[in-house]
């Protein structure tokens, strides 16, 4: 499997959105919380409250691991501002499309900034047409990926 392949099936795994488990870290303090993501142009996104403390640890430290089933994404996380900032407004409107219920019971315009994570290195565990488990590992820095098989 080639980068560009393995980044494709990546993203076609996780789009358009999907609740995943947000890793973070300060002064060896971890965190894990549930978030809701948007995957586009290449990253995955959320939005979250300025004030809340995972914003805190982010400004603080911001690479991150998000989890979603057998996808692990290792990254760094970018406060892009305020969500009604973005150019275009698209994680809004993705926002809007995907996560209705979210959207409506959450959507303070003056504090829900927009986070975006770049992959960095990517695991993916799946299974195969015959039930076979096997690995793909994504290096972004490098662009180099490796299938794995698990079972032999």
């Amino acid at each position: 499997m080639e980068f560009k392949e393995a980044v494709e099936f990546l993203f076609e795994k996780l789009a358009p959105s999907k609740i995943m488990a947000l890793a973070s870290s300060v002064d060896n303090h971890v965190m894990v919380r549930n978030v809701s993501c948007l995957i586009y142009d290449d990253a995955i996104y959320f939005k979250t409250d300025k004030n809340f403390r995972k914003t805190k640890q982010l400004y603080e430290n911001p690479r991150v691991a998000l989890c979603f089933s057998g996808i692990q994404v290792e990254g760094v996380a970018t406060i892009k501002g305020l969500v009604t900032e973005e150019p275009e407004r698209k994680f809004e409107k993705l926002y809007q499309k995907y996560l209705w219920g979210s959207y409506n019971a959450y959507s303070h315009e003056d504090t829900e900034i927009l986070v975006e994570v770049k992959p960095s290195f990517v695991e993916i565990w799946d299974t195969d047409e015959k039930n076979k488990a096997y690995q793909i590992f994504i290096d972004f820095d490098k662009k180099e990926v490796e299938y794995k098989k698990y079972d032999e």
